[in-house]
């Protein structure tokens, strides 16, 4: 009772603030004013989540990341950044849209425990390679997020109809610029992430590659989301082209790491 009591906490804090976050968004539909109350509200459920990750997954000689933990610190990483953004950028309604899903997501750990401890967790490379991954994969969730709203921003823009959550948004390039830095931001860890994982296959196995689920959907989603860097470089890509693209590379990173955390530890019960 007392290991689910903080994760029940979280969640109902998430969920208050998002109602709250909605309720103000409805009253005052457009506002340039400075983050206040409920931005710096959000910080306790971070806050408490960050304990419970950090209990949960570092603080032993082990390391325990199973798919509800995974997706948890995926969550936590892109709200964090959320945060610190809506400090210098007007995303407030972009942090809204993960304050549900956190309050979803803290409860997963209790739902989809890890079974047994990570393999190779005491080497201090590996956790900083898990690290990586984990703010890749958190950088190209923001990166998904964004695509989506800006998809139904410029919908409702050439529709003459703006949605209560558009007022805490930035104008739609401004919007772009930033969702290009992110995915190159998220491309460049991805990178470290990939580089990483064939050293530490090198030395374990013998060899750098290892022909996998896993494998195979991280170098896709890599080559997805360098594809799209080059064509926003060389070509321009911007608008439809540059989500969907987006939206491809993101999913073929899920179905590379919690899709297949998923098969093994739930569905196999590895």
């Amino acid at each position: 009772m007392v290991s689910i009591l903080p994760h029940v906490i979280a969640a109902l804090l998430y969920a208050g603030l998002a109602v709250a976050f909605r309720l103000r968004r409805a009253s005052h539909p457009v506002t340039t004013a400075a983050p206040g109350l409920l931005h710096h509200a959000v910080l306790v459920p971070l806050a408490l989540q960050t304990w419970l990750l950090y209990r949960d997954v570092f603080s032993g000689p082990d390391m325990y990341m199973g798919v509800g933990t995974a997706i948890s610190m995926i969550v936590w990483l892109t709200l964090l950044i959320y945060w610190t953004g809506s400090l210098l950028n007007r995303i407030e309604a972009m942090q809204f849209m993960v304050l549900p899903i956190a309050a979803v997501a803290v409860l997963l750990p209790l739902v989809l425990p890890p079974s047994k401890p990570m393999i190779n967790a005491a080497m201090p490379a590996f956790r900083w390679h898990v690290v990586i991954s984990m703010l890749a994969y958190s950088l190209f969730t923001i990166a998904s997020l964004q695509a989506l709203l800006m998809t139904v921003a410029e919908t409702r823009l050439r529709s003459g109809v703006i949605a209560p959550a558009q007022g805490g948004l930035p104008p739609l390039l401004t919007m772009e610029k930033l969702l290009f830095r992110v995915i190159a931001a998220g491309f460049v860890l991805l990178t470290l992430s990939l580089g990483s994982g064939m050293l530490f296959s090198e030395e374990l196995f013998g060899k750098p590659l290892q022909f996998s689920h896993k494998t195979v959907f991280g170098i896709a989603s890599w080559l997805i989301f360098g594809g799209l860097l080059v064509g926003r470089w060389r070509w321009g890509w911007r608008g439809k082209v540059a989500m969907r693209w987006t939206l491809a590379g993101f999913g073929t990173l899920v179905l590379a790491y919690l899709g297949s955390k998923f098969v093994l530890e739930v569905i196999l019960q590895r």
